[in-house]
């Protein structure tokens, strides 16, 4: 099997966060890779749920924590559209993830607002992947909010 690249899961996230799109959530989307394979897909389900706390992330942590039969995903990379909130960044660290790739940055709720160190140590960064497209779906969903 042909080695996929980073680019081929942010891919992957961004078709979660497609389907954000077209339920009107937020357009994040999250995929987690575990021995180069998706073992969850998710997006934000916040309206649909009505859960503050159903983020992208939050979703698709426990879809792999599931698949996994254990509650963490210490040789899982999480890809996400959107730099992880404060929450996320915690559930991230919490669940031990060997590494975490992010799209476009989020200047105004990003983690990294707070503190890098919400993540686990062992945890490692990689932000920008797809950076324009994860951005350019975002601002398209709330140009249309705004009308």
């Amino acid at each position: 099997m042909a080695h996929k690249t980073i680019e081929h899961y942010m891919r992957a996230a961004l078709a979660e966060a497609n389907k954000a799109f077209d339920k009107q959530e937020i357009p994040v989307g999250a995929v987690v890779v575990c021995n180069e394979m998706i073992i969850a897909r998710a997006h934000n389900l916040t309206e649909t749920l009505r859960d503050p706390t159903a983020h992208a992330e939050m979703q698709a942590i426990t879809a792999a924590t599931n698949w996994l039969g254990g509650k963490y995903l210490a040789d899982c990379t999480i890809y996400v559209t959107l730099e992880p909130c404060a929450m996320c960044a915690g559930a991230i660290g919490w669940s031990q993830a060997s590494a975490l790739v992010f799209g476009a940055a989020d200047e105004k709720k990003g983690y990294r607002t707070i503190s890098e160190s919400l993540l686990h140590p062992k945890t490692n960064v990689e932000s920008g992947v797809l950076e324009e497209e994860c951005r350019e779906l975002l601002l398209r969903f709330f140009k249309t909010r705004r009308g």
